[in-house]
């Protein structure tokens, strides 16, 4: 048996102690912690799952705005000018109505003159004057009504081409803006029209006014010009006609 002397069991121990002071840091054993891993990946995850609703909000708010942009976007068309000239047109139209136009002072003034009663003091000469004017007055409001109905119908070729250009519009608008102004034309262009159907109606309405008015004035003096007729006074004398020459 072999016996270790003390002396020798200190030397052994110093040396082993030694061996084991020497050994480096990194060469020690790494402690896992399932659980301190386990609430790092939960972390991590929680983390990129914030940055992801940041980005999904970030781009909801970029889509928000482009749509805003979209809405806010004025259409780059406009009839304004075009319905204007129509406008213009059909109430030139109306402006160079003849002789007895749309005036009430004018309207009241004739009828007091040459529309007026006929009378005992009126001469021959001043009743068929006044015959004359109304049946001039009758002719030219004719003329007046073809007229503005020539220009109405020559509208209508400008009116097709800005329905189906405001149309067109419309069906391509990309915001609400745009398709509210697209609407807001048409209602415009619908107004243009009904303003020369109503400019027909009345260049017509005149004319057929002026007509009535002097069949009313011509039975008034056929009655005088009867009464005239009628009327005792210097009875007639007869005198020598040439009918052929001799």
């Amino acid at each position: 048996m072999i016996r270790i002397r003390p002396r020798h069991l200190a030397a052994s121990t110093a040396l082993a102690l030694s061996l084991a002071l020497a050994v480096p840091a990194f060469a020690q054993m790494i402690v896992f912690d399932p659980s301190n891993f386990s609430q790092n990946v939960l972390t991590a995850a929680r983390e990129l799952q914030q940055v992801t609703n940041e980005i999904t909000s970030l781009q909801n708010q970029a889509q928000m705005l482009i749509n805003q942009a979209r809405n806010l976007a004025s259409l780059p068309y406009s009839s304004l000018q075009q319905l204007q000239s129509s406008i213009q047109r059909t109430q030139q139209l109306l402006a160079q109505a003849q002789n007895i136009a749309y005036n009430v002072q004018q309207i009241d003034r004739a009828f007091q003159t040459t529309y007026g009663s006929a009378n005992a003091s009126q001469s021959n000469q001043a009743l068929i004057a006044n015959a004359q004017q109304r049946w001039q007055n009758s002719v030219a409001g004719l003329q007046d009504a073809l007229r503005v109905q020539a220009g109405v119908v020559g509208n209508l070729d400008t009116n097709r081409t800005q329905m189906s250009a405001l149309v067109t519009s419309s069906q391509s608008a990309t915001g609400a803006l745009q398709a509210a102004q697209a609407g807001n034309q048409i209602l415009a262009l619908q107004a243009q029209q009904l303003a020369d159907l109503t400019a027909t109606v009345a260049a017509q309405g005149r004319a057929q006014s002026l007509q009535a008015a002097q069949q009313a004035a011509a039975q008034d003096q056929a009655k005088e010009q009867l009464r005239r007729f009628l009327t005792p006074g210097t009875s007639y004398q007869s005198t020598t006609v040439t009918m052929f020459h001799q």
